[in-house]
């Protein structure tokens, strides 16, 4: 899947991912993509809660090489 921006969130806790990922998204138009790569096992609830109370998109959510990988469309 393509997408226009990439965040590592790597090696953060909860919050850092959710608080960042928002960071990433203030900058970015409507419709475009963001990839989100977390180590954090929580970060698979808390971007779905986050992209359902924020209005994005949670495009697809699953694991390459022990990593939880997201992609968020912006509202």
């Amino acid at each position: 899947m393509n997408f226009d921006k990439e965040f590592d969130a790597s090696g953060l806790s909860c919050p850092l991912p959710i608080v960042k990922t928002k960071k990433s998204l203030a900058d970015m138009g409507s419709g475009q993509v963001l990839r989100v790569v977390a180590t954090d096992p929580g970060s698979v609830a808390d971007m779905a809660a986050f992209t359902e109370q924020t209005g994005h998109q949670l495009l697809s959510s699953g694991q390459e090489g022990g990593k939880y990988v997201f992609m968020i469309k912006k509202a």
